[in-house]
């Protein structure tokens, strides 16, 4: 009996000992569970952070690439916007120095015709001396219309190098006696055609007042140029009544 006794007390006490091992251990389960569910989502977590780092370090590389590839363009146009305009004057220069001597030449030939007038020449030497006479007069003309080709030219170069190298406070400054006048207005779209271009010295981004009877009505901003018109929009802000066709027009920023 005694030994029966015994024997149920031991099993009863390794039942016990089995209950708490298992919610010992179960413990244990759970609680490692738990941090091995955190630990992984703190991972997912640093992934996700690490990605978006990635993706962001990418772009913003990308936007470098790009803003260097925009730099070295701009610095490209930059000197060849220089290098064209220090030829333009060295033609300039050119024109000049050709048209002081063909200047001289025609003088010196009418000085000379005049002189002979009063001599005993034959008609084919004042007939040379005459034909000499236009040629220089020709020449003139024609270095004078090269000149003025030059003249715009170098002025559309200038204003291009100015903004490529200026501020951004900086204008188009325009021939301070360009004067023209409406030819088109578009209300809808509000933008007009001039009747002045490329030929009169219109310049590109260039800003025109427009008035009429001697009172401001709008400003424009030249967009588009042709030979001997132009097409602007009006500037918002600056629209003080209703532009019409034969309006006037003259430079908002007049150069010296």
């Amino acid at each position: 009996m005694l030994i029966r006794i015994s024997l149920i007390v031991v099993i009863v006490a390794a039942l016990a000992a089995g209950v708490l091992n298992f919610v010992v251990v179960k413990d244990k389960i759970t609680t490692l569970t738990t941090d091995r569910n955190t630990q992984r989502d703190g991972w997912t977590a640093t992934k996700g952070e690490l990605d978006k780092t990635q993706k962001t370090l990418a772009k913003t590389q990308g936007d470098l690439k790009q803003a260097q590839s925009e730099l070295a363009d701009a610095n490209s146009a930059r000197k060849t916007a220089e290098a064209t305009a220090t030829a333009q004057t060295k033609r300039a220069d050119e024109l000049n120095d050709k048209l002081a001597k063909t200047t001289q030449e025609r003088d010196a030939a009418q000085n000379d015709l005049a002189a002979y007038k009063n001599t005993d020449l034959t008609p084919e030497q004042v007939v040379k001396l005459t034909s000499s006479l236009k040629d220089a007069n020709d020449a003139i003309a024609v270095a004078n219309g090269e000149k003025a080709v030059l003249i715009r030219a170098n002025a559309r170069l200038n204003s291009q190098l100015a903004k490529l190298i200026g501020t951004e406070n900086y204008v188009v400054k325009l021939r301070a006696d360009l004067k023209g006048k409406v030819l088109v207005v578009d209300p809808k779209w509000d933008f007009v055609v001039l009747n002045i271009g490329e030929d009169q010295g219109v310049l590109q981004d260039g800003e025109l007042l427009v008035s009429r009877d001697g009172k401001l009505v709008a400003k424009v901003v030249v967009r588009t140029i042709e030979k001997d018109r132009c097409i602007a929009n009006i500037v918002s802000g600056w629209k003080l009544g209703d532009v019409f066709e034969g309006d006037e027009v003259s430079p908002a920023h007049p150069a010296t």
